[in-house]
């Protein structure tokens, strides 16, 4: 089974990223077949500072090592190094519909801040997030409620190519059994695998310090909403003592206590523990003891993922040596997609 996933390197990476996606990944790539990569090709979706990205986009793969990502058993590359991602991104682009990309909740909420310079890679980004997907025969995506519509629109397309470019079983023909578990498909050598989205239960989904009705985002304006993976210890503490609870006293998971859920989904993700058995310990107790011991928390867990992020990020050419092994293992798969796609097309083959 291969598993596939990716975080854009657009700002600093947050604590929703790392207990959302990074921890995830790395109790995940025993398991699966894993590539894991930072889109950078998506982060210009939006004008970027040049030398900014190209240091995010090191701090971020630095910080899936940190974090536990092995190069060696995983593939670990720069989305910009793999050109068969932007080739393939075209072809699922001529073969997706203007109507479901124009109902894209994402699309509809950036352009709605972008006013009426809309860049159109907006309006296209779904068709990169698929070929991402798609190049790799993946089974399992790793993704947030948020990105679920996304990988929803993938599984269309693929669905679509394939009965455009794939011949059907016959009748009496038995579908593969390395299936067992999932979508049975019905093409007797199909274009595409289509992937299956893969949430966790708990803590994918970490909400803002501020507005817990809010997914803690990378590009909050508000600097008190959202915890950094390379904060400081005394940051993190403070950020969390001022974080938004509401007016009552009493500990508990409740839907009109977002920000007191918010406290205790992280803490279940960082001590494994059930959630209503966090309430439990804390009957009894004030707000300030759980945001005093949830600060400490994430101190803890985060110290050693900064501390080997920053020993990282001295040595630059340890880190090309790795993105360069693992783009050259991504193209080797990426390539093989990519000339299946391009003969099933009717295109000339390259190598004639």
């Amino acid at each position: 089974m291969i598993m596939l996933s990716a975080v854009q390197p657009s700002n600093r990476l947050t604590l929703g990223n790392y207990l959302g996606a990074i921890r995830n990944w790395v109790a995940l790539q025993a398991q699966y077949e894993c590539y894991f990569f930072a889109v950078d090709l998506h982060a210009i979706t939006l004008r970027q500072d040049p030398a900014e990205l190209r240091e995010q986009t090191y701090r971020a793969l630095a910080t899936y090592i940190a974090s536990g990502i092995d190069p060696e058993a995983c593939t670990l590359f720069v989305q910009s190094h793999v050109p068969e991602h932007a080739e393939l991104a075209w072809v699922l682009l001529c073969h997706t519909h203007m109507g479901e990309l124009s109902r894209m909740t994402q699309f509809k909420d950036k352009s709605a801040r972008q006013g009426e310079n809309i860049p159109s890679g907006l309006f296209a980004y779904p068709a990169l997030m698929a070929a991402d997907i798609l190049l790799y025969d993946t089974n399992l995506v790793p993704v947030g409620e948020d990105q679920k519509q996304h990988l929803e629109i993938t599984r269309d397309v693929a669905i679509r190519m394939n009965n455009l470019y794939s011949p059907r079983l016959r009748a009496g023909e038995k579908v593969d059994e390395k299936l067992e578990g999932f979508e049975r498909i019905f093409w007797q050598d199909p274009l595409f695998t289509i992937p299956q989205v893969y949430i966790p239960p708990v803590g994918a989904r970490i909400m803002s310090l501020q507005n817990p009705l809010q997914k803690m985002s990378k590009s909050d304006p508000d600097p008190q909403a959202t915890i950094f993976l390379n904060d400081s210890d005394d940051t993190i503490l403070k950020k969390v003592k001022r974080a938004v609870t509401d007016s009552g006293s009493e500990i508990a998971d409740q839907d009109d206590k977002p920000g007191i859920r918010n406290l205790l989904s992280i803490q279940a993700v960082l001590t494994g523990k059930k959630i209503a058995d966090l309430v439990a310990g804390y009957q009894g107790k004030q707000y300030g003891h759980l945001k005093v011991e949830t600060g400490e928390m994430i101190a803890q867990a985060l110290a050693p993922v900064r501390d080997e992020t920053e020993r990282l990020m001295l040595d630059r050419g340890e880190l090309d040596r790795i993105l360069k092994k693992g783009a050259l293992r991504a193209r080797e798969h990426a390539s093989r997609t990519l000339n299946r796609v391009y003969d099933r097309l009717g295109f000339i083959s390259r190598s004639r």
